[in-house]
């Protein structure tokens, strides 16, 4: 097993700051079960599952799930309706895409309007992560969809739904995304994280929660 990289945390810390997700559309009941089971097994913080999978039993893990997913362009109020009706089956967490072709636009009022209503719809019981799909927009796009996600009582941004053909987490754009809200909202990374490396960087970058699917070759590299 390789040194840990220096400045970050060991294998338990970054277990905790994992959100184990699964939210291929051909995912079976079994493929849920066994991701829990996985989950558990490396001691992750969260499973991240598709909200037609809910509700689900997963001792000792947190519930999130995803809403207006992967595009973000559903109708804000069906965002919120899938929001609530996940926080209802019980997931403490929503992940929920804002309208990118309003961000890139620089309609960021409209990207406010959104995330609001599903704020809202949800209540304030559950975290709120808004991702911005941050490979496809530009730096001032980037900081200004983290400005509205704070002014909107979001709890997380995140950067990327891993669906999105102009990619996944960079550390640039975590970069950008804690200089505008870190330490106030925290800072998902999720999206094409495959290695130690690249999860020390992410984290090194401000990243404070991280989005995998492949958990454990990621965890393999920290003591």
């Amino acid at each position: 097993m390789a040194d840990n990289p220096p400045d970050v945390l060991t294998r338990a810390e970054v277990a905790a700051m994992i959100d184990h997700t699964l939210l291929a559309p051909g995912a079976t009941p079994d493929d849920v079960a066994a991701t829990i089971a996985q989950a558990r097994e490396l001691g992750v913080y969260a499973v991240c599952l598709s909200p037609s999978m809910l509700p689900i039993r997963a001792p000792g893990l947190v519930v999130a799930t995803v809403a207006g997913f992967p595009s973000g362009k559903h109708h804000s109020l069906v965002k919120g309706s899938e929001a609530r009706l996940a926080v209802e089956q019980g997931a403490a967490e929503v992940d929920m895409v804002i309208d990118i072709g309003a961000a890139l636009a620089g309609d960021y009022n409209a990207v406010l309007a959104d995330i609001v209503t599903v704020r809202e719809a949800m209540g304030d019981q559950a975290v709120l992560k808004v991702i911005i799909e941050s490979a496809a927009l530009p730096d001032d796009a980037i900081a200004e969809v983290c400005r509205a996600a704070e002014r909107a009582g979001a709890d997380f941004v995140k950067t990327s739904t891993g669906f999105h053909p102009a990619g996944g987490a960079s550390v640039h754009a975590v970069r950008i995304m804690a200089d505008t809200v870190g330490g106030r909202l925290g800072i998902k990374a999720s999206g094409g994280i495959r290695t130690t490396e690249a999860a020390a960087e992410l984290i090194g970058a401000g990243a404070t929660r991280l989005g995998l699917s492949g958990s454990r070759a990621v965890l393999q590299g920290f003591q």
